[in-house]
């Protein structure tokens, strides 16, 4: 198998798992949705950012670690459930007490103040804290390495295939989501909005803490 075979059997790959709905495009849709669009695209770069890190690690075999330690995998798990449990409960407690997201009725829906780096830390963590995304590496990029080429570069090419589709289809909801949001200005609309994320979360959040004593 060339590299190129590699990379267009991995993009494949990689754009199939891209277009399932899942926890980071629940995300970035609600970002693009209640937040400003800088605050989306640092989102959106966030998670891109974790991709690379897991893809990176599976690559040269330090997330390996996660298939062989029953501890390493239970750690990893019940932190990244909190963080989601954590994150979803204060999306829905901001929602009732009409935080951010919120609007005036009948205005267009304001920005929200703070900096755009937060939303990328909310990518970057909850990407990084879901040891799903480093098992589907794990199972996959190994099997995308060529012979005689170095495990690290490889890594990071595929990891970078699979951010450069993320980012396209992120860009596709940030920019439907900065449209859909100039008709919701009901601050009522935006809290449903936090109100679905958040339940979303604590769902990925609940499952992850589930499934990690059976594995």
């Amino acid at each position: 198998m060339t590299i190129l075979d590699a990379v267009l059997a991995f993009a494949v790959v990689a754009g199939l798992l891209t277009l399932v709905p899942g926890l980071d495009t629940a995300l970035v849709l609600r970002s693009a949705l209640t937040r400003t669009r800088p605050y989306a695209w640092a989102t959106a770069l966030g998670v891109a950012t974790g991709a690379m890190v897991w893809g990176v690690a599976a690559a040269v075999g330090i997330s390996a670690l996660l298939t062989a330690s029953e501890l390493a995998y239970r750690v990893l798990t019940t932190a990244g459930a909190a963080y989601m449990l954590w994150l979803g409960i204060s999306m829905i407690r901001a929602s009732f007490r009409g935080g951010p997201g919120t609007g005036a009725t009948g205005a267009t829906t304001p920005e929200v103040p703070g900096p755009a780096w937060r939303g990328w830390l909310v990518g970057a963590g909850t990407n990084l804290l879901n040891p799903k995304v480093g098992v589907f590496y794990i199972a996959t990029i190994p099997q995308f390495l060529p012979p005689d080429t170095s495990p690290l570069l490889m890594g990071a090419v595929l990891a970078g295939v699979h951010c450069a589709l993320t980012m396209t289809w992120f860009a596709a909801l940030i920019l439907g989501g900065g449209w859909a949001r100039r008709w919701l200005s009901d601050p009522r609309a935006l809290a449903v909005v936090d109100r679905v994320t958040g339940a979303v979360l604590m769902a990925f959040g609940g499952k992850l803490l589930l499934d990690a004593p059976s594995r």
